[in-house]
């Protein structure tokens, strides 16, 4: 059965969209069949792909405004097994746009149905904030939410507002919602703070936290810039070794 999660958190800069697409890269290369879906409007998991996307060619928006066929606008990526569904800035109106569609919050979810049978896992990249494209997520995630926490002061703050969202699409859109894990990101050892952070997540969320922490990593910061997963860019890397780690335990969950 295909495994659907999304990766949320409405604070930017907490290595959401580095943590989908490196762990999408490492279940990929464990064999796994897997799909991206970049659903923020910035389209960083697009760029981080390597794929470009022109003015004027299908996107997301085209299939949540346009009802495209989710299948008529993935892309593969220079990895074997992982696929792409684009994002595009012309995504950021469509929040305004769904506002007045039937069923605005099961859009992405419908559109995922047909083409579920092809993968074993699909990652839903969030925007960095708790709009309708990040409800769609939370919607059609039925195995969970993953959420990146960043290993810095006020890491909780903000994370009470995801809570409310989730427990609320849980009741009313999505009853099989669940937390599926909490990644502790950009991890810096030199600081006695990071690992404070990590305690205090670790006691607000008991058994809820991946064993796995990323540590912060100026290759992982490169590599967006390259269009290169971490598996390609730097595959000895401490980031690579910490998101081939958080793959194999997220495989292990399944």
């Amino acid at each position: 059965m295909t495994r659907v999660y999304a990766l949320a958190n409405q604070k930017g800069g907490v290595g959401k969209t580095t943590t989908a697409v490196n762990v999408a890269a490492y279940l990929a290369a464990a064999g796994r069949r897997v799909l991206v879906v970049d659903s923020d409007p910035q389209a960083n998991a697009t760029t981080s792909m390597g794929v470009t996307v022109n003015s004027g060619a299908p996107s997301l928006y085209d299939v949540l405004i346009g009802g495209a066929p989710l299948e008529s606008i993935i892309v593969a990526s220079k990895r074997p097994r992982l696929d792409l569904a684009p994002s595009a800035p012309a995504l950021a109106g469509a929040e305004v746009e769904m506002v007045g569609l039937r069923g605005r919050e099961h859009l992405l979810q419908r559109a995922l149905g047909p083409v579920l049978p092809r993968y074993d896992f699909v990652l839903l990249d969030c925007p960095p904030s708790l709009n309708l494209l990040t409800v769609n997520a939370l919607t059609a995630a039925r195995d969970g939410v993953i959420i990146p926490v960043q290993c810095e002061y006020l890491a909780l703050e903000g994370l009470s507002r995801l809570l409310e969202t989730i427990r609320l699409v849980q009741a009313r859109l999505n009853p099989s919602l669940r937390i599926a894990g909490l990644v502790m990101t950009m991890y810096d050892a030199r600081t006695n703070l990071s690992q404070q952070v990590v305690d205090e997540v670790r006691r607000h969320f008991p058994g809820e936290v991946f064993n796995t922490i990323i540590p912060r990593s100026v290759r992982l910061s490169e590599a967006p810039s390259y269009g290169e997963c971490i598996l390609n860019y730097a595959p000895y890397s401490s980031g690579a070794t910490a998101y081939q780690a958080l793959a194999e335990e997220i495989l292990k969950k399944n």
